[in-house]
């Protein structure tokens, strides 16, 4: 049950859940009050739309959950790979990524439903992409896992076994970076309203060139 991941993959976690928080925010202040970052509460949304006979607002659900699955396949295309492997191209995810978030900006301001669906789109494109690289250990754009993965080694330490630490770090990690990114976007969203999306498009963005530089500095074997 242990994590061994690069340094550069806890310190991307960390970032990329601050990033999901601030996308999801928005969602949940701006638009509609609908979570971006997962899908669980807009699949039950859906399914209650269909039982009380509203299609207009099932097929915006469903829309919202077509984006994000999109996303999903998109990164699953670019990334081809289901290891962590520092030539492979997280960088290119991680700029449309940024392009999806800084499109968002003015689509939500314009035309709410589209904007909601570039953000979703991006959230689907940025879990899938940290799920590839860490082989399923790293969720950053929702808590359940996170916090379930805290909950079995608490358990375990409860139980005198050995204590995944390693595990319970990067749960701790994902929550704490996800927690500030809602805290920092909510209030910035006082202040700015959807242009606080900016914010999470720049980071994503530099978080790409980063990679990119990283990646051209350090050897990598294919």
């Amino acid at each position: 049950m242990g994590v061994q991941l690069p340094a550069w993959v806890w310190v991307g976690g960390g970032v990329l859940a601050c990033v999901a928080g601030m996308v999801n925010v928005a969602g949940v202040l701006g638009f509609e009050h609908q979570a971006l970052t997962h899908l669980t509460g807009t699949a039950t949304l859906l399914g209650a739309a269909a039982a009380a006979g509203r299609p207009l607002a099932a097929l915006q659900l469903f829309g919202v959950i077509a984006a994000y699955l999109a996303g999903a396949m998109l990164s699953g295309a670019i990334v081809q790979g289901r290891s962590l492997r520092l030539g492979r191209r997280y960088g290119v995810v991680l700029s449309i990524e940024s392009a999806l978030l800084f499109a968002a900006v003015p689509l939500f301001r314009h035309a709410p439903m589209l904007g909601g669906l570039t953000g979703a789109m991006a959230m689907g494109l940025q879990n899938a992409m940290a799920t590839t690289f860490s082989g399923s250990v790293l969720r950053t754009t929702h808590l359940t896992g996170m916090f379930t993965d805290l909950g079995i080694g608490l358990g375990h330490a409860l139980r005198g076994q050995d204590v995944p630490r390693r595990r319970i770090l990067l749960s701790a990690l994902v929550i704490c970076g996800f927690l500030a990114g809602a805290a920092l976007g909510a209030a910035l969203y006082r202040h700015w309203g959807y242009r606080m999306l900016y914010l999470p498009a720049v980071l994503t963005g530099a978080a790409g060139s980063g990679y990119a530089l990283y990646r051209q500095l350090r050897p990598f074997s294919d």
